[in-house]
């Protein structure tokens, strides 16, 4: 199969702490380069490299990039039939504490800080035993989301289009809990200036035909 050049001449550098959005007309790029820094084996790198928090990770697949605390928030997430949300979750979180601490999480912990979290955001109980996105609205992957972000606390994330088929409650919702992780540094793709205006962008960069533009 022919490769295809879908980035070129990227430089991007985020400071700590940023709300750096991308933008850009469909197909300029934007969700192309967010998997290629989450680690998407889809796109291979042929040159440059990536380098998060003083360490270079362009080898390192996406597992290793999550546990060190890049969050990817995909704008089409998968339907995973048969895993329940409260396995997945547990699993993850097992294995982020282990690689942040050294020490196994205990279920009880586990528990208690899902719950905090889930009542936060007013996420019904029941959608814990349900298999990971199937059968869930829009709007309700994205306060899924949501839920994934609070427990893992990542040091960068990256939301591919966090307002597409949210309702103007979850939108304010989203708006609310990035409000509340000043540690994170987050990187935002969204067509809508209305909505990004209130996310308190720190810089914009546009991208079209796979290179930067501005």
């Amino acid at each position: 199969m022919d490769k295809k050049i879908l980035l070129q001449d990227i430089n991007i550098s985020i400071e700590r702490g940023a709300r750096y959005r991308l933008s850009g007309h469909n197909g300029s790029g934007k969700s192309t380069l967010v998997n290629t820094i989450a680690g998407n084996p889809m796109y291979t790198i042929d040159s440059g490299n990536i380098i998060f928090n003083g360490m270079d990770i362009t080898k390192e697949n996406a597992t290793n990039r999550a546990l060190r605390g890049i969050f990817l928030g995909a704008q089409n997430v998968p339907e995973i039939n048969g895993l329940t949300l409260l396995s997945f979750l547990k699993h993850s979180m097992i294995a982020h504490t282990h690689y942040d601490t050294g020490k196994d999480l205990s279920m009880g912990g586990f528990l208690e800080k899902l719950e905090s979290v889930r009542e936060q955001l007013h996420i019904p109980q029941d959608w814990l035993n349900r298999s990971v996105n199937v059968g869930f609205s829009g709007g309700e992957r994205k306060r899924i989301m949501l839920l994934r972000l609070l427990l893992t606390q990542p040091a960068f994330a990256i939301l591919d289009e966090p307002d597409s088929g949210a309702d103007k409650d979850v939108q304010n919702q989203i708006i609310d809990t990035i409000n509340k992780m000043p540690n994170t540094t987050f990187l935002f793709i969204s067509h809508q200036d209305d909505f990004a205006s209130r996310l308190g962008i720190t810089k914009t960069t546009t991208l079209d035909n796979g290179k930067i533009v501005v």
